[in-house]
């Protein structure tokens, strides 16, 4: 195998997640010598137990080192060769055939001289092949080096975003003539500070492979190393750590949800230092890399229009800033202020990172990744995935200590010295008015005053109709619904289940039953949702977002809540808003039972168009509902509209402009609300589930408690539940979760999939559009057929 293959079989490229060992060793002062080379080297061969091989024990899942660019070995290498900063250096893996290189590198010479840009010298790096594995030489790429000659007109920062310019338009013209899955170029890195040494390689090998390493000339002040763990996936050159800015240890399991969101939110990217370029690199996320890579894709763009480096983590791995959490309320409104228009990156991560003047590292809010480092009495620090990487003399150890859950660790190599976690923190989150922002903008759900709440107030006969519509049974009330009520929490059972997969079953399923919940993957622990309560939030923001690199008061204009199960008066809340930036639009999902089957689809079409249409008119909250249900119109199933909006608007990049509000009767089991949540609900009403409950009090099926407090104990009961669904993929937050499809499909065909819920892996096909209609219409029909005979004298389903 040469390069990765496409998606077949049990392997999907979109899996692509990493688990691995990373550290760095720098001067504090900047100091460049061969000797942080050769220490970072041997950092990186004591991580070689973080790492991993396959059935080649000689071949690596890839390891490399990040280095300042060492100019005076390049300078005894490249005649001619301009002073230090004024060039950029490309480390690039190139196809092995002379007419596919000779091919490639007209393409990149003719990028770099479209955007007025000189090429110094290209260098053939040397390399000894005989030091790595045999798996490792069948997909050796031919590895060189391009130096470009930085314009006089031109800052470093300036340059750096031109060079980012033309490296995304040669890998966007690559991939168009020979496909997303070619992975036989690439640019390791492209930047006038550092250069990525890496590859298909075992951490131990990097430094016999790499001749250029062992010259005396080849010097830096610091060294960021990695050594891959590929998480069931297939390692390739191109994935090999570390990437242009970023090493990372742990996974990123929101990953899905977060390109999506991230696809969204381009068509209102804007940048003054970019200006009209940033039209041309779009898009910023590269296709099939891991998860690291895309991490690093967003990461690298932020820092590039303008952030810091520890501002940009700050906004993709916030710490936990609830109100549990004693950290200062300007820093907690910093985090508020990001996270109206930004979700987080969740899953267990150490991230260290370096673009030649800083050096760092940020722990996820969990803590679930270890970092220690060591600060000596000669100005070096020492930071890694454990302890006992370099061998240090107990009297040479000024301090030491770890990474804590949430925390960030932070050289500057410019102003030499190590700057504190509160320090970095409190500079970032002073340096613009967020608290007095998100003040002025930012509105509570809770104090909305609504003037009416909203009832359905269904009569004996007609609630009789919509459970049957939706398929309620007793058997369900006595077991589910029942407990949540009187106790507040999900009924215990067993782990086992022997009802069919819905696909192989004899009945009608809802389309909740042709999901399966993923569950951590490897090194990746699940959360106690009751014991890590601090870190755990189902708090979320609706509004419109705006542009991603920039900055406003405006950013933060949403509406805050702690709760995304709705009542009928939150809805109503929502609906009587009068604020310009807080309107609302209803879109029916039911349609006409005389349309027949062919009429879902239909359906679903008139429901795109129309948000389509809400979405250029500037409404902000689109509000499914079924509640127009009757004996002649037929609900659209909420999973399948509620997920098939959400990438509708996500192919058109208008998610971020809108919020997806659900008003349904089918949702009632925590596994549908944490479906509709993971296919992009913004928040769920359950009206006819709270109908419910006032039927089996009033009918007396459940005794000794009022309505309110059998409602209130329902909605904890879904609360406690999605925190669940949430910590068994490591997941803390609702808004990383949301849209983030945790789920694998079972017996839905590819073209539903594609149509409604892209990206979601489905390894046995299936049901298509026409039979979740005959499903729907089994239903409908049936509670037609009986209509007036309440769910007390229904035969029970038997799935409990």
């Amino acid at each position: 195998m040469t390069q990765k293959p496409h998606s077949q079989g049990l392997y999907h490229a979109e899996n692509e997640h990493d688990a691995c060992g990373v550290g760095f060793i720098a001067h504090i002062n900047g100091r460049k010598s061969h000797d942080i080379v050769e220490r970072g080297l041997k950092i990186l061969g004591n991580l070689v137990h973080r790492g991993a091989t396959g059935a080649d024990p000689e071949t690596g899942d890839g390891a490399g080192v990040t280095f300042q660019i060492p100019h005076r070995f390049f300078q005894s290498k490249i005649a001619g060769l301009p002073a230090d900063g004024d060039y950029g250096v490309g480390m690039m893996f190139l196809p092995k055939t002379s007419a596919e290189l000779a091919e490639t590198e007209a393409l990149i010479a003719r990028h770099v001289g479209q955007e007025g840009l000189e090429i110094i010298a290209w260098r053939e790096v040397l390399v000894n092949s005989d030091a790595i594995g045999k798996s490792a030489r069948l997909s050796e790429p031919v590895i060189k080096q391009i130096f470009i000659k930085k314009p006089s007109n031109l800052d470093t920062a300036q340059f750096d975003r031109r060079l980012y310019v033309v490296r995304k338009l040669i890998e966007i013209d690559y991939r168009a003539a020979h496909g997303d899955h070619d992975s036989r170029f690439h640019f390791s890195s492209l930047s006038a500070r550092t250069i990525v040494y890496k590859g298909l390689l075992l951490p131990e090998q990097v430094t016999h492979y790499f001749l250029d390493l062992h010259d005396p000339q080849f010097e830096s002040a610091l060294a960021l190393v990695h050594s891959r763990f590929s998480t069931n996936t297939f390692p390739t050159w191109d994935l090999a750590q570390p990437l242009r800015l970023l090493a990372h240890n742990g996974e990123i399991n929101t990953i899905k949800g977060n390109i999506f969101w991230m696809q969204a939110r381009e068509s209102l990217l804007k940048s003054d230092l970019f200006g009209a370029d940033l039209a041309r690199v779009l898009p910023i996320i590269e296709p099939n890399k891991s998860d690291s890579f895309t991490f690093d894709n967003v990461l690298e763009l932020l820092v590039l229009a303008g952030r810091s480096i520890p501002h940009a983590l700050m906004m993709m791995i916030p710490e936990s800033w609830n109100d549990k959490n004693p950290i200062s309320d300007t820093r907690k409104a910093f985090y508020e202020y990001h996270a109206s228009f930004m979700e987080p990156w969740d899953g267990p991560a150490t991230m260290a990172v370096t673009d030649g003047q800083v050096i760092g590292a940020t722990l996820d809010r969990n803590g679930l990744r270890p970092a220690r480092y060591v600060v000596t009495k000669d100005d070096h620090i020492i930071m890694a995935s454990e302890t006992g990487v370099e061998c240090i003399d107990p009297d040479t150890v000024q301090h030491k200590g770890r990474l804590c859950p949430g925390k960030m660790l932070l050289v500057d190599i410019r102003e030499g010295r190590v700057i504190p976690d509160g320090e970095i923190k409190h500079q970032i989150a002073n340096a613009k008015p967020y608290r007095q922002w998100v003040e002025s903008n930012r509105i509570w759900l809770k104090d909305i005053k609504s003037g009416k709440a909203l009832s359905p107030a269904f009569s004996d006969k007609d609630l009789a109709f919509m459970h049957q519509v939706y398929g309620y049974d007793i058997e369900e009330a006595n077991t589910l619904i029942g407990p949540m009520c009187q106790q507040g929490k999900e009924a215990v059972g067993s782990m086992g289940c022997d009802t069919p997969l819905a696909i192989l079953s004899k009945k009608p399923q809802r389309l909740y039953s042709y999901f399966k919940q993923l569950f951590a993957q490897v090194t990746n622990p699940a959360i106690d949702p009751i014991r890590e309560v601090l870190v755990m939030s189902l708090t979320s923001f609706i509004g419109s977002r705006k542009n991603l690199l920039s900055e406003s008061p405006e950013h933060c204009k949403s509406i805050r809540f702690v709760n995304p199960i709705w009542t009928e008066s939150d809805v109503a809340k929502i609906k009587s808003l009068t604020d310009p930036a807080f309107t609302s639009a209803t879109l029916d999902i039911t349609f006409e039972r005389s349309e027949g089957e062919p009429g879902l689809k239909k359906a679903l079409d008139r429901i795109f168009a129309e948000a389509d249409q809400l979405v250029k008119a500037g409404t902000t909250f689109l509000i499914l509902s079924d509640r127009s249900t009757s004996r002649t119109r037929v609900p659209v199933p909420a999973l399948l509209v509620t997920s098939g909006l959400h990438h509708h608007l996500v192919r058109q990049k208008t998610r971020t402009q809108v919020a997806i509000l659900v008003e349904t009767g089918e949702a009632r089991d925590v596994v549908h609300f944490g479906l509709l949540f993971g296919y992009g609900a913004d928040a769920i009403n359950p009206y006819l589930a709270f109908e419910t409950i006032r039927y089996l009090i009033e009918k007396q099926i459940i005794t000794g408690i009022k309505y309110s407090d059998a409602s209130h104990n329902y909605v904890k009961a879904i609360d406690a539940g999605l925190l669940k669904i949430l910590s068994k993929m490591g997941i803390s937050t609702l808004r990383s979760y949301r849209g983030a499809q945790l789920y694998e499909a079972v017996g839905l065909s590819s073209e539903l999939i594609a149509d409604y819920f892209s990206g979601t892996m489905s390894r046995i096909g299936g049901i298509g559009i026409n039979e979740v209609a005959k499903e729907t219409f089994f239903f409908f029909d049936s509670a037609l057929e009986h209509d007036g005979v309440e769910m007390s004298a229904m035969p029970p389903i038997g799935n409990y």
